[in-house]
């Protein structure tokens, strides 16, 4: 195996093995196999180009057009267009399955069921890989810069995935594939110099070569060097983070260094500070799941898990207020301020919830609002934020969620806009207690809330237009790396900046809403999860959130969602009509819960996206105008078949465009076109043209180098000596040859006889000489160039030249001026 063809197999083999990490982000690992023989194929295009030879971007050219060929049979007319012919099934049908793999990706979580449309992303994600370390390592001899494509294909795969256990493998067979890369080219290149990388018998080492006394163990030591670095820098890649101690944790998620007050265990912490340990985690690289639950719930996409209430800005920042704890009753009592036809339109809907073992909230995450909680252990319950805290267990030791499994019932509240809208006045008692403000709150927050505001004539119409303002149309961006500031000072300066991350969005609309005299609050906990294939739902560190709750009488405590950040739900009652129609506003799905079931199954195109993820869309019902049968048409059979017959057709255009060229050149009957011809079939089977050599030699050159028989010899002297005669003779002198196409025929009949298969072969369809069309490319570009450059030179100096006349006038025209 020669060493660019050996490069070429370690640059497919170190592609396929960093491929291995995206393993974990689907169920199925049945793509992988795909994508080795695709990968197999563009690498054996790409063998082929460069052993013709082809120019660079011709053989990255042919790789990728044939990938692209050969996906689009693969996958066109799996996403169901419904359209007839070639174009529909290679080209709209496939991009339709594109399309569709890229919102799957956004709908599923990991792992994703294998769906042709992320099958199709998975293996078209490889080949490019593929061309780029393939064109980087063996085209262009850049072995160590085609680490950046592995690299940036291992990163989305980890960074996907989150971590795991399997996590270092996939790191190790990355690492190796690229070791074993490099040192392929290492190889190859010290091949070109002369040395002998491998072992050899003493005797054959010179002593002029500067490796004698033990030379043979000297030839192999840079090789044994360098794998020994290699070994050595994977192995401490793999053991220095293990040895690292973990870092992170906080109210959110799993803990970082240190104890639990009151001896807990190493690892994990209890809930001390909201903001920064919510911070730390909506930036934590490890994104591991706390929390799992299943529900009942038709609205699970807006199912949020509440932890505590922050109701009390004392001029330093938001904290829950202490207020007394009570005996968990077996059911809770209504919550505040819900009454009415809100309380008697709500759903009471059931949450089984299970906590991970590193998860040590001592506050208990649940549906707001609950009405009856099933926990083992010892908690407590605080009516005003409706929340479970764990109870005292001994000196400076708590309860809490840990590794807990316990099962929630809550209302599913389903106020309206209008109900909002006409909401009384709030309990005097309410609005006194949940609007107060700190005295040193800088005016700017009130000035910008009233001036947002202005225009509105109910509390409901202000709390969406701060919620417009800060999600929608008030230049705010989301940014987890600002600091987590919550002081009065803090909440002006984020006005000014405009830029943070949850917890700056929802305690500036809390102030705000509270200088306009709405109550107000803010909750923290997690949004809804992700939902997985098995109907559970993963809830994970970055899922941390707060958001601010309103009052609103006879609604009671209504989330708001100033934050504009992704996977973020903008709940249906605080959406205007005018505001469906903003770019900038996350738009959810309609509520399933608005209209009654029906047993008809839905269709795929009328599904909402938050239904598909949930799995609450049913069978996909037949479209129309498919036909009865079921079977394809007609037209797509006459599509399919024209289709395979220009794929079949696509090797033997070289061999078409050949012996086109032939029969015109002989054809005319002139000798200078039937000796290129003659020159051209020799060619094809490995004699290239000599144009420094007369003809005649260059005939003896045919002969000798394609080993030909006397009787194609004579031909191919009978041709030379017909050119030489035309080029020497007298002007004016016709020279005639009858016999001229068959001495080039017999000729290259005798030059195919006496090569071998694979030569033969090559010649008819892959001939050499097509690389007159490169040139003939090239040179007819270079002559357009240049017609072009000429015509512009002569327009500018045309131009210029009239310019220079008009002004050399203009003084006399001045002066003839009245």
């Amino acid at each position: 195996m020669s060493g660019r063809a050996r490069v070429t197999l370690f640059a497919a083999l170190a592609t396929l093995l960093t491929a291995w990490s995206l393993i974990p982000l689907v169920e199925s690992a049945a793509w992988l196999l795909q994508a080795a023989l695709l990968l197999a194929v563009q690498s054996a295009v790409g063998a082929g180009a460069r052993r013709v030879p082809l120019a660079r971007p011709l053989t990255v050219g042919a790789q990728l057009l044939v990938s692209l060929m050969v996906l689009a049979v693969l996958f066109g007319g799996k996403a169901g267009t419904g359209g007839t012919g070639p174009m529909a099934y290679l080209v709209t049908d496939f991009g339709a399955l594109f399309r569709q793999g890229v919102q799957d990706v956004s709908e599923f979580a990991m792992p994703a069921p294998l769906t042709d449309g992320i099958r199709l992303l998975l293996v078209s994600g490889v080949l490019l890989i593929g061309l780029l370390v393939d064109l980087l390592a063996v085209s262009l001899r850049m072995a160590a810069a085609a680490g950046l494509p592995l690299l940036a294909l291992y990163s989305v795969a980890a960074g996907l995935s989150g971590g795991g256990d399997a996590s270092w493998f996939s790191f190790l067979l990355a690492g190796c594939g690229y070791l074993m890369l490099l040192l392929a080219e290492g190889r190859d290149r010290l091949a070109q110099w002369g040395r002998v990388f491998g072992a050899a018998p003493r005797e054959r080492v010179s002593a002029a070569s500067g490796l004698g006394g033990g030379g043979a163990g000297r030839v192999t030591a840079p090789v044994r060097t360098g794998r020994r670095i290699g070994a050595v820098a994977l192995g401490l890649a793999l053991a220095v983070p293990a040895a690292l101690p973990a870092l992170g944790g906080g109210l959110m998620g799993t803990a970082g260094g240190g104890e639990e007050p009151g001896g807990g265990v190493g690892g994990t912490i209890s809930a001390v500070n909201p903001l920064v340990s919510l911070q730390s985690n909506l930036n934590a690289q490890d994104n591991r799941v706390v929390l799992k639950y299943r529900t009942d719930s038709p609205q699970q996409g807006e199912q949020y898990l509440r932890i505590l209430a922050l109701d009390e800005f004392n001029g330093v920042k938001w904290e829950a207020s202490g207020r007394p704890l009570a005996d968990v009753p077996r059911r809770l009592p209504n919550p505040p301020g819900v009454s009415g036809p809100v309380l008697a339109n709500a759903t009471e809907v059931q949450t089984n919830i299970s906590a991970a073992d590193s998860y040590t909230q001592r506050y208990l995450p649940m549906p707001y609002p609950a009405t009856a909680v099933e926990i083992g252990g010892r908690w407590r319950f605080e009516p005003a934020g409706r929340t479970l805290v764990g109870d005292q267990l001994g000196k400076e030791r708590f309860q809490n969620v840990q590794g807990a499994a316990y099962a929630v019932r809550s209302l599913l509240l389903k106020p309206t806009a209008q109900q909002l809208q006409k909401a009384p006045a709030p309990d005097p008692q309410v609005r006194a207690e949940y609007t107060k403000l700190p005295d040193n709150l800088p005016p700017v927050v009130a000035d910008t809330a009233r001036s947002v505001t202005k225009g509105a004539k109910d509390d409901y119409s202000r709390a969406v237009a701060l919620q417009d303002f800060f999600a929608v149309n008030g230049g705010f961006r989301y940014n987890t790396k600002t600091a987590s500031g919550t002081g009065p000072d803090a909440v002006a300066r984020f006005l000014a900046d405009k830029e943070g991350f949850c917890i700056h969005f929802a305690f500036s609309m809390a102030a705000m809403s509270r200088s306009l005299g709405i109550p107000a609050r803010v909750a923290v906990g997690f949004t809804p999860g992700e939902k997985q294939s098995d109907g559970s739902v993963d809830v994970s560190m970055r899922d941390a959130h707060a958001w601010p709750e309103l009052y609103f009488e006879g609604v009671g405590w209504t989330r708001f969602e100033p934050t504009p950040r992704s996977g973020i739900t903008v709940p249906d009652y605080s959406r205007q009509p005018a505001s469906a129609a903003q770019p900038s506003v996350p738009a959810p799905a309609p509520s399933p819960g608005a209209t009654e079931p029906t047993a008809a199954p839905s269709r795929a195109d009328e599904c909402p996206p938050e239904l598909k993820k949930l799995g609450e869309c049913g069978v996909a019902a037949p479209k129309q105008g498919t036909g009865s049968g079921g079977g394809p048409s007609p037209l797509a059979v006459l599509g399919w078949a024209a289709g395979a017959l220009a794929v079949l057709a696509l090797p033997v255009l070289p061999l078409l465009w050949r012996n086109r060229v032939r029969v015109r050149r002989l054809g005319t009957g002139a000798v200078p076109a039937a000796w290129q011809e003659l020159g051209d079939a020799a060619w094809d089977v490995g004699v290239p043209p000599d144009g420094a050599l007369s003809p005649r030699r260059t005939a003896g050159r045919i002969v000798e180098l394609g080993r030909l028989d006397p009787e194609a010899a004579a031909a191919v002297h009978r041709v030379a000596g017909a050119v030489e005669r035309a080029l020497y003779a007298p002007p004016g002198t016709e020279v005639s040859y009858p016999g001229l196409g068959d001495d080039v025929l017999g000729a290259r009949a005798g030059l195919l006889a006496s090569a071998g298969r694979v030569t033969r072969l090559r010649a008819l369809l892959l001939p050499r000489s097509a690389a007159r069309l490169g040139w003939a490319l090239s040179a007819r570009t270079t002559a357009l160039t240049s017609s072009l450059s000429t015509r512009w030179t002569a327009l500018t100096t045309k131009t210029t030249t009239r310019l220079t006349t008009a002004r050399s006038h203009l003084p006399l025209a001045n002066r003839k001026s009245p």
